[in-house]
């Protein structure tokens, strides 16, 4: 049993989890005293970091029901998510963003946040016995999402074997704010190519390719935008609208409303959440004011249905489902009186006290780390370290024994965002990246962008007249796209134009063939001759080239390997805590190249080796 399995088991076993385990399962019972349903009501004290994770893990390992978890914020959200991802209690953790690119800016629509928010509606309105957990904060509960009857309603569904028209398919994309282009990236659009439809629904990570033979669905198969390649075979797909926009005002309701009836919600602070989704509530007020044509279509009409939650209607909904507010040290408790005017149907309220401390601060130094766990050990703490990088454990491990410490630690191969010390279960679970002062960010899906999509990415940087090469066929000339006759289905071709002015139409399934000619600038290259053997003559002098200068490469690798260099010491301590000082980790190839170039160093030949780097833009 690995480490993380048996911290889990601990905390589902431990009796404070039970104990809140015991008040959940007999929430919603009715008391026969006043035939009134009795709801839980919990407030948890003294829970520091990644502590309130493991509790809400090992709640949900002794009674897997559905969870809403609202946050502080969206970054403290997005860290909640990392988290309960990262312990895996469940497979399904969904992450419940605005549809805004940043909360309470109006401003513009991100289609991916949309996505995500209709596939939870989506999952939601499929399956009423689903387990999951939602983890979201003030702003995104502050817009309304659609019914899911009303969805289902407006739901496109298309089986293989079935018949589809075309056209009739277009007339309702078109209806539903799809939007035709010639390579779909983004939620909201689809393109049609002879016999191939490719649309990317709202209710859908990746979008959908239906082949058509004649009017018979053959073939459905999600694909990559970036690559175009298929990711998997599947019998049926459900196209989904866009629910901001595609909706009436009256079809629309309080997340809170599509969540079963045993739900129960986790919520950091009741105030802070009323008091942000009154400005919100403000903020919008005034945008709409604002408003006018310069703004997106789909933002005027958002605006138009003001499709918004007041405070007082979410705390409506809340007051019907069972609540936990959880509390961390670093903020008073919430006087009973004052959480009884927020929630007010309750026949019993309880606090818990959970005893913890933050992660100490050691200013990587390892020499008080070192003493740290020694205390530990002292007090009887078992001792945990959180890492998603196995070279962290390793540079770790490498100090430890440098510096003569026998304290054992458990590695977990998991990254959480806060340390803490659990005083009630003995456990001391600390971060690499706060031992080492590394910035830790969350990581969120994010969607496909245009510039991502590799057949855009081609495509959109020819212009009519600039020369390409294809691998077999050689140097051309691109003359834009067309659409042609294969089989009686129409299929859009890039054309391309040879010697005598023949023509090469390349299928779109095969644009990995074609790139840019690079050659000596400002000089135009000779168009090859399609059938004649002059590229492929080519292609073979270059090929026995390319085999001559090797040959004279491996004749000088031979002569220096002969040679005697300085073969410099494997890391000591230093190195290996100068290394893990740095604020942020590798890439895999930085890592790559600093491993190959420390073990050049180490040999008693001189190194031959060239480093490139790139320098990004963020």
């Amino acid at each position: 049993m690995d480490s993380l399995t048996q911290l889990l088991l601990l905390y589902r076993d431990a009796p404070k989890v039970q104990q809140i385990a015991q008040i959940l399962g007999d929430s919603g019972k009715t008391l026969p005293e006043n035939n009134e349903k009795q709801l839980a009501r919990l407030q948890l004290n003294g829970l520091i970091g990644s502590l309130e994770a493991f509790v809400i893990s090992g709640t949900y390992l002794n009674q897997a029901q559905p969870y809403l978890i609202i946050a502080a914020d969206r970054d403290e959200a997005a860290y909640m998510q990392n988290d309960l991802a990262a312990l895996n209690v469940t497979p399904h953790v969904h992450f419940l963003t605005d549809s805004f690119k940043r909360p309470t800016y109006f401003e513009e629509l991100n289609a991916n946040h949309v996505l995500q928010r209709t596939e939870i509606v989506n999952r939601f309105s499929q399956s009423k016995d689903n387990n999951d957990i939602i983890v979201t904060y003030p702003e995104a509960l502050f817009e309304k999402i659609v019914a899911p009857k009303f969805l289902d309603a407006k739901r496109i569904d298309i089986k293989v074997g079935e018949q589809m028209d075309v056209d009739f398919m277009v007339e309702m994309l078109v209806e539903y704010g799809f939007n035709r282009v010639e390579f779909v990236y983004e939620p909201g659009q689809f393109s049609i190519r002879g016999g191939i439809v490719d649309v990317f629904s709202y209710g859908n990570e990746l979008p959908y390719r239906i082949e058509l033979f004649d009017i018979e669905v053959e073939t459905i198969r999600t694909f990559s935008p970036t690559s175009q390649l298929s990711e998997q075979f599947v019998k049926s797909v459900s196209i989904v609208p866009n629910m901001n926009t595609r909706f009436e005002r009256s079809q629309k309701i309080s997340i809170l409303q599509i969540l079963p009836e045993n739900t129960v919600v986790w919520v950091r602070d009741l105030q802070l959440l009323i008091d942000k989704l009154q400005i919100c509530f403000e903020r919008a007020e005034d945008f709409a004011q604002k408003i006018s044509i310069d703004h997106d279509a789909d933002v005027r009409e958002i605006f138009r249905d003001r499709a918004f939650i007041r405070p007082a209607e979410i705390i409506e909904d809340i007051n019907t489902l069972a609540v936990i507010v959880l509390k961390g040290t670093k903020q008073s408790a919430l006087p009973l009186s004052e959480l009884s005017s927020f929630i007010i149907h309750h026949s019993s309220f309880k606090r818990i006290e959970f005893h913890s401390k933050p992660q100490p601060s050691f200013n990587k130094n390892f020499n008080l780390l070192i003493q740290n766990l020694y205390e530990n050990d002292t007090n009887k703490l078992k001792n945990y370290l959180f890492t998603d990088n196995e070279k962290q454990i390793q540079r770790l491990f490498a100090i430890f024994r440098d510096l003569k410490a026998t304290s054992k630690v458990e590695p977990v191969m998991k990254a959480i965002r806060e340390g803490f010390i659990d005083l009630d279960l003995k456990l001391a679970c600390y971060t690499d990246h706060q031992i080492f002062e590394r910035f830790h960010r969350f990581r969120l899906r994010q969607g496909f962008s245009k510039d991502q999509a590799l057949s855009l990415q081609i495509l959109r940087q020819l212009q009519p007249g600039d020369f390409v090469t294809h691998i077999d066929h050689g140097v051309g000339k691109f003359s834009g796209l067309e659409k042609i006759t294969i089989n009686g289905q129409i299929q859009e071709a890039v054309r391309l134009i040879y010697q005598n002015n023949d023509l090469l139409y390349v299928s779109i399934n095969s644009l990995h063939k074609i790139a840019r000619f690079v050659g000596k600038d400002g000089t135009p290259p000779k168009l090859n001759k399609i059938g004649s053997d002059t590229w492929n003559n080519l292609k073979r002098a270059t090929k026995k080239k390319v085999k001559d200068i090797a040959a004279e490469l491996i004749k000088l690798y031979a002569l220096r390997k002969a040679s005697i260099g300085f073969a410099f010491p494997e890391d000591n301590y230093l190195q290996t805590e100068l290394e893990a000082s740095f604020m942020y980790e590798d890439t895999p190839d930085q890592s790559k190249a600093t491993v190959d170039v420390k073990a050049d160093m180490e040999k008693m030949y001189p190194m031959d080796r060239l480093i490139c780097g790139d320098v990004g833009f963020g």
